[in-house]
């Protein structure tokens, strides 16, 4: 038996388990899935302790993405550009990291919610490491344009530059949306988490597809986005399986189908 596992603080929420130990069932394939506390100042030496034991792999999540990525000997170019890890193979004692959280909202948006993200108009809302995850999986896909906004203006142009050799990315404050609609907007504030919504006028969202990188209930900016005319709106829980899958594929080199899983759990915490 192979043993993979999850390293967070909180991380008794954590579905990664439920999630891994469906797939492995699917594949056939003979596996363990532990969630492991790590207090916030070893996570090192706690993730060193589980590769000791023989461990074969595994997930980051908050707050250890950035230091998965230093952590890690090689690194995909999703890592790099995402400058964190949250997914590590372990192969001939070196540690591959590797970021699926981009991948994972790309298949949520293009296979299970049917979108084309090619020449759209993009809003991503917030400049922080989730945004910084998921942008290059979703230039790839050929939008006309990203447009990044954060309540510091900065931290959003910095992004526009950084990724700018990838696909027309533009950066500004959050006070400057304009009310102009989009294709599609996506939260990646933790604004949902305290309750809140953007502070952003409600005409951008005039038919857009509105998705919001949290899960597990109605967030206030799905609220929101229905009240200002959103053409459709989702939640993140898609994109946790589907990143998942991706780590599953990076560790075992078999894509498990993602359908069954997400409906479970849809049914579980709805």
């Amino acid at each position: 038996m192979d043993n993979y596992a999850v390293f967070g603080n909180p991380i008794e929420h954590s579905l990664s388990p439920t999630i891994h130990t469906q797939f492995s069932a699917q594949t056939g394939c003979d596996i363990s899935y532990a969630k492991i506390l790590a207090e916030k100042n070893s996570f090192t030496e706690s993730v060193l302790d589980f590769i000791s034991s023989g461990g074969k792999g595994f997930n980051i999540t908050v707050p250890f993405k950035i230091e998965a990525f230093k952590l890690a000997n090689h690194l995909t170019i999703n890592a790099k550009t995402a400058g964190a890890v949250n997914t590590i193979k372990i192969q001939d004692g070196e540690l591959y990291g590797e970021n699926t959280d981009g991948k994972g909202l790309v298949n949520d948006l293009c296979n299970n919610l049917g979108l084309s993200l090619e020449g759209k108009d993009i809003l991503i809302l917030g400049a922080g490491g989730a945004t910084q995850g998921i942008l290059l999986p979703l230039l790839e896909k050929k939008p006309v344009r990203i447009l990044v906004a954060n309540r510091t203006k900065s931290k959003a142009e910095k992004l526009a530059i950084d990724f700018a050799k990838h696909g027309k990315v533009c950066g500004f404050g959050m006070d400057q949306i304009k009310a102009k609609p989009v294709d599609i907007i996506i939260n990646a504030t933790s604004a949902s988490l305290s309750g809140d919504v953007p502070a952003i006028l409600p005409g951008v969202a005039e038919e857009a597809f509105c998705y919001d990188l949290m899960y597990g209930r109605k967030t206030p900016f799905m609220d929101w986005a229905e009240q200002s005319g959103a053409s459709d709106v989702s939640d993140g829980l898609g994109m946790l399986v589907e990143q998942a899958a991706e780590a599953y594929y990076f560790w075992r080199g078999v894509m498990p189908k993602t359908d069954d899983v997400l409906s479970s759990l849809r049914e579980t915490i709805d």
